[in-house]
């Protein structure tokens, strides 16, 4: 660090300590002096315990190899297997009956069931558009994309009738079945003072725009305006449905981020500071003009009996911490090491946050003057212990009350999942939040068993009975400690924002599951995502479920048991690994852009964080190690995919090719993802992706 200011024995970036201290600490009340001494004090408490607990998951792995080498080319014993993982602590007794106890939640989060977005937080306009996905056009979302698969495409530049005409039917479809009316369709209506509903409670109140409604917790705003372009043609008037839409958004300091210093951390923080103060804005241009983005109001109604009243305008605000593994340069300890970034990010992100706990922000996201942290990649419940404790720490750093912070326990760690009654119960006054991530979950699926053998091929993971035990275990284990009404229980993300008509065929599969929330990859999705919603009530749903699959099922290891691929399957396998990581970490390295819609082998859009990285970089470890391929092999897919992606990326002015750049940084670092990757800690990405993306900064 060039610059740096000495605080309580820490050595911080200056323009770090100064940012805390003047847009944070002082507008807090807060007394520096005795901030720093206390950060001071809570560092050499948690720091210790931190490496001691990545130094845990090293030994467990270690263990782990050693037993599946011993035993390679033997039949697998599931009993055995088992005794193994809990003599060792891989596994750990389950706790007795319980229900968690988090008080002071948001209804967004506890009684309300609806589409989550995640969005990158050192990108201010697309934080914006998360945070204000709350609401949302359903005439733009179906009009804009392919979710209805039946209506025409437009026939003209501009505003296509035809196809306006097939957006309209279906959202008076929608409101026939969302809102039905008594003896008559919504199509029928001529004026918006017609129609009765069947169940009158579902009228909520006037807009300044039209009539607002409810249905399965979730608001539908039906505009009126005859003056509008698509007013003025309808029969009633109607210009637009405006749907409750991204109750809950993440803004992610971790997987979908590249934040390797200080100056990436000092944007994280400041973009957090503005969602939370809700001073937020960001100018771009558009069309030749500067247009600047805000944070929006709050939607105002008048109630059937004449009161005031308002609803949020934007999503309620979650923000990721960093996980236990990665350290960051900003703050550079006593002993001269770095600060572990999750440590760091819990403490600056609450300090923040503080803002809305005390009433001190705009607009407010919490309206229980509650704080919300996204914990990732935690293995096991030690570790969300420890995550409990820290934030207990915090909490008294701060001066805040008890269980103020709420967590979210990300289940993408082989351990937390085979161990998630336990992992609950570690955080059970505070927990709001499981979610399942098939990619990284995947990944840590592979790293464990790495020396077991040559796993099955990615495409084939989708259907291992280890994953569908997985996705239904979360679920059942979360309601069977009382998450139902007090907490999210969340699925994954829907990866590519092109293809909305088939994320409506499937996405609802979610909601069978028993999730009251999952991942969309964009506001317009979010509010398409939402008609699942109103056509389910998942708190029904979860009433329904059955039995909570055992550990057999989630510890059976994916292996092809000794499929002989062809050429040309390995060929195709590893094409399609390589240029999904080339095509990624390219842009991580080169552009510091940690999330972007990447194009896939088939030049399919896909929206790609690290998680995506890690199951691809650790199945070629996998398949190397064991011999199902060469390291020739490997590289003369990466060089073919290299062109490829460069012939994806041939429109960006600032994109620096790999083709005959073989020693060029990015190369060098997907390289290194795959043949240093059975030796990376947990599998994980980030140690090379920083390593390479700080020499990339200093270039």
């Amino acid at each position: 660090m060039s610059d740096t200011a000495i605080r309580a024995g820490l050595t911080i970036d200056r323009k770090l300590a100064t940012f805390l201290e003047t847009e944070v600490l002082t507008p807090l009340g807060r007394d520096g002096e005795a901030f720093w001494n206390g950060f001071a004090d809570l560092l050499a408490t948690f720091v210790p315990r931190n490496r001691q607990l990545l130094a845990k998951r090293e030994l467990l792995q270690k263990e782990i190899d050693s037993w599946h080498r011993q035993r390679r080319g033997q039949h697998f014993n599931h009993a055995e297997y088992h005794g193994f993982l809990e003599s060792i602590g891989y596994l750990v007794p389950e706790p007795g009956d319980f229900t968690i106890g988090t008080q002071n939640v948001d209804p967004e989060i506890a009684t309300m069931a609806g589409p989550q977005l995640v969005v990158p937080i050192l990108n201010a306009r697309f934080l914006l558009n998360a945070a204000n996905a709350r609401w949302g056009s359903l005439y733009d979302g179906f009009y804009g994309t392919d979710a209805l698969e039946d209506a025409p495409r437009a026939e003209q530049a501009g505003y296509c009738p035809v196809r306006g005409a097939a957006v309209i039917a279906a959202g008076r479809k929608f409101l026939d079945e969302a809102l039905p009316l008594v003896d008559q369709s919504w199509a029928d209506l001529a004026d918006e003072k017609d129609g009765k509903l069947i169940d009158e409670n579902q009228y909520v109140g006037e807009t300044e725009k039209g009539l607002l409604f409810k249905n399965n917790g979730l608001h539908i705003e039906v505009q009126f305006n005859r003056q509008s372009p698509i007013g003025s043609t309808d029969k009633a008037g109607i210009s637009d449905i405006i749907l409750e839409s991204a109750l809950t958004t993440i803004a992610d300091c971790e997987d979908s981020v590249a934040a390797v210093d200080a100056e990436d951390k000092l944007l994280a923080y400041t973009n957090w500071l503005g969602v939370i103060r809700g001073d937020l804005e960001e100018s771009f241009q558009k069309g030749g003009k500067t247009l600047t983005r805000k944070l929006a109001g709050n939607k105002d109604y008048t109630a059937p009996d004449g009161s005031a009243h308002s609803l949020p305008g934007r999503s309620l605000m979650f923000v990721r911490n960093v996980g236990h593994l990665m350290t960051n340069p900003a703050i550079i300890l006593p002993d001269g090491s770095e600060i572990p970034e999750g440590i760091m990010d819990a403490v600056f992100t609450s300090a923040i946050s503080t803002f809305d706990v005390e009433g001190k922000a705009k607009y407010g996201n919490s309206k229980h003057a509650s704080i919300y942290i996204v914990k990732p990649k935690m293995h096991g419940p030690e570790e969300c212990a420890f995550t409990n404790n820290l934030f207990n720490a915090v909490e008294d750093l701060l001066g805040l009350k008890r269980h103020t912070i709420k967590v979210g326990v990300m289940d993408e760690e082989r351990r937390t999942s085979a161990n998630l009654g336990a992992c609950i119960h570690a955080v059970k006054d505070r927990i709001v939040f499981i979610n399942t991530g098939f990619l990284d979950r995947t990944g840590d699926e592979i790293h464990t068993s790495m020396q077991a053998g040559p796993m099955v091929r990615k495409g084939a993971m989708k259907n291992s009975d280890w994953l569908k035990a997985y996705e239904a275990r979360n679920v059942g284990i979360g309601l069977k400690h009382g998450l139902s009404g007090k907490a999210q229980i969340g699925k994954g993300m829907w990866a590519a924002p092109d293809l909305m008509a088939q994320m409506m065929r499937e996405k609802i599969g979610h909601l069978d599951a028993g999730a009251n929330t999952a991942w969309v990859p964009s506001p317009t999705a979010a509010t398409l995502h939402a008609l699942h919603y109103h056509h389910k009530d998942v708190f029904e749903v979860q009433k329904s479920l059955g039995d909570v699959p055992g550990l057999e099922l989630l510890l059976s290891i994916p292996l092809s048991d000794g499929v002989n691929w062809s050429e040309d399957e390995i060929r195709e396998e590893l094409d399609n690994n390589a240029q999904g990581l080339l095509g990624y970490v390219v842009r991580w390295i080169d552009a510091g852009v940690g999330c972007s819609k990447v194009p896939d082998i088939n030049d399919v859009g896909l929206m790609e964080d690290r998680a995506t990285l890690r199951i691809s970089s650790q199945h070629m470890a996998n398949w190397l190690l064991h011999g199902v391929c060469t390291q020739d092999q490997v590289m003369d897919s990466l060089k073919r995919m290299a062109v490829k992606v460069d012939a994806q990326n041939a429109s960006d002015p600032t994109y620096e090719p790999m083709t005959d750049n073989w020693d060029g940084v990015a190369f060098k670092a997907a390289c290194d993802l795959v043949f240093e990757g059975a030796s990376q800690p947990s599998g994980y990405t980030e140690p090379l992706l920083h390593q390479w993306r700080l020499v990339k900064k200093a270039g």
